[in-house]
């Protein structure tokens, strides 16, 4: 049995998004002397990394000031263009950003990858000295006899699927850290743990989800104009009983990043949110950009929309969590990059004095103060009835509502009090209430069929390794998730890694393929028993995003 090697550290991050290096770079910035481990999943920084993106800079202004001069990819492009458009089946309306919130618009922020912002912040990291390891998922994490969390244990490597140690097998390193932060993302397997070990979402709303589909196409340089971004609502998800939107956004170098948001809250299981994503495309005012271009890129990813009310304590005995596996996306903006790595920064400052004062395994209470009194706090509580309006009320009047809320909030008035949420799982609904939806069949041209769109997230899993999506009872998945809810993991998964095989005289059996596994950790979430987790497989599987 080999032994674990292990490596003390002043921090540990787990995770490379924005919110992890931009706390990474901050705790430099401050001590320089301080020792950071950075942990990434992912094959490379950026590899598992999906965003529209439009990103305020504020934040980027605060961490890097001159970071438009630095060769940033984020400078390419700066918005110059904003349509939002109320979709029916066949036409659309324009909607005036003059009659919406000012915290709606666009102007000032950069459209481009999420993905190659952080690839540019990774090396500003390194830069100073910090310690980035790609390929290195955590699986574990470590606790002293008082219960302080303690650091981390990285997945083991070289395992096979019967748990078996291949030739290759090396065992995870534990990595000793005075503070370990989590910056996984949404719906993070450890901070699952850490939020149910502290009891850390007992004084807020649940956490409640939309799942992202993306797809990046070359399009025609005539139809293509620089810092155009478009937002769209209302049709096909109108014909579906649930709500969400579309954004198609001209990026650098003649290409669009384009995608759709279905809110993870609906109640009709034979609801595809891939399926969606593939008939909003065929809608005239999309199609026309496509034509003549070439897809060159897939992925999905979920994405939280709880809100300032789901915000859960942030700080614990030896950690604290950082950016979206917190959870401070703007919903009516679709923008949670700047608030992500204030988040970080924040967190970085108070980790940097409590070492700074001797302390090591405490709970970072101010950081948990200082973002409450922060401009995270002042923004996200502006809109944080819009989710839950939409989600009561519906697309149109809840729209409606939701602007006039933003509105009020906007003039420090409250008109309606603050709404809360119920968990994604809990509001679908049994099959037997529902039609199947008779999605159109994909043309290979505008519109494509999962494997094949997944073959463009170049996603890639060792065969030979334990499977990292753990059904806890197969009866229970057979009896509920199939029988009473008709397999919903069969459309809402958009990777294809769930199907019942159903047999004449067999009993059905539920098949996970997952090597298709993109890490968009819908399964987790929507799955209406909870009787799916999502686990860390072998480093560097996954999605290897280029430029998303």
């Amino acid at each position: 049995m080999s032994e674990r090697e292990s490596m003390p550290t002043d921090v540990v991050i787990v995770g490379g998004g924005v919110a992890g290096l931009a706390a990474a770079i901050r705790l430099k910035q401050v001590n320089e002397e301080l020792e950071v481990v950075l942990l990434e999943k992912g094959s490379e920084i950026g590899a598992h990394i999906l965003s529209g993106a439009v990103v305020d800079p504020k934040a980027l202004d605060e961490l890097l000031p001159d970071w438009r001069t630095m060769d940033c990819p984020m400078a390419e492009t700066p918005v110059t263009d904003n349509w939002h458009w109320a979709m029916s089946k066949g036409g659309k309306t324009n909607m005036p950003h003059a009659v919406m919130p000012p915290l709606m618009s666009n102007n000032g922020c950069y459209t481009g990858s999420l993905g190659n912002l952080c690839r540019w912040m990774a090396e500003q990291a390194e830069a100073l000295g910090v310690m980035v390891f790609p390929g290195f998922p955590a699986s574990e994490v470590m606790f002293g006899e008082d219960g302080a969390v303690t650091g981390v244990i990285t997945q083991d490597m070289g395992v096979a699927a019967d748990g078996s140690h291949k030739g290759d097998y090396q065992p995870g390193m534990e990595i000793h850290a005075k503070y370990t932060l989590f910056a996984e993302g949404v719906r993070g397997n450890l901070t699952k743990k850490m939020k149910q070990r502290f009891d850390l979402e007992a004084d807020c709303q649940p956490q409640v989800y939309g799942l992202g589909v993306k797809e990046l196409w070359d399009i025609d340089p005539e139809k293509h104009v620089p810092g155009r971004v478009i937002h769209t609502q209302g049709w096909p998800l109108s014909e579906s009983d649930t709500w969400g939107g579309g954004f198609l956004y001209h990026q650098s170098n003649n290409q669009v990043a384009l995608g759709f948001v279905t809110a993870l809250d609906y109640k009709n299981p034979y609801v595809s949110p891939f399926q969606e994503f593939q008939r909003w495309k065929q809608h005239p005012a999309i199609r026309e950009y496509l034509e003549g271009g070439t897809r060159v890129a897939y992925g999905a990813r979920a994405i939280n929309e709880g809100g300032w009310q789901s915000v859960p304590k942030l700080a614990f005995p030896g950690g604290a969590l950082i950016g979206c596996a917190a959870g401070f996306v703007n919903v009516p903006r679709i923008k949670g990059s700047h608030t992500a790595m204030k988040s970080g920064m924040l967190c970085a400052e108070s980790v940097a004095a409590a070492i700074a004062d001797g302390k090591e395994h405490t709970e970072l209470a101010d950081y948990d103060a200082n973002l409450r009194d922060s401009w995270i706090a002042t923004e996200l509580k502006k809109v944080k009835n819009a989710q839950p309006l939409v989600a009561k009320f519906g697309g149109d009047v809840g729209t409606v509502l939701a602007g006039a809320d933003m509105w009020a909030r906007t003039l420090k008035l409250a008109i309606v009090p603050e709404m809360g949420h119920h968990r994604d799982h809990e509001a679908l609904q049994r099959a037997d209430l529902y039609k199947p939806i008779d999605y159109p069949k994909p043309d290979g041209v505008i519109s494509f069929d999962r494997l094949t769109s997944v073959s463009y997230s170049f996603t890639n899993h060792a065969e030979d390794q334990p499977n990292h999506l753990k059904v806890q009872d197969l009866e229970l998945q057979r009896e509920s998730e199939l029988e009473v809810f008709g397999g919903p993991s069969t459309r809402y998964c958009p990777a294809g890694v769930y199907e019942w095989l159903i047999e004449e005289g067999q009993e059905p059996k539920f098949q996970i393929n997952s090597q298709n596994c993109v890490h968009c950790k819908t399964c987790d979430i929507k799955d209406p028993n909870q009787n799916i987790e999502w686990t860390t497989p072998e480093g560097g599987g996954g999605p290897n995003y280029p430029n998303m």
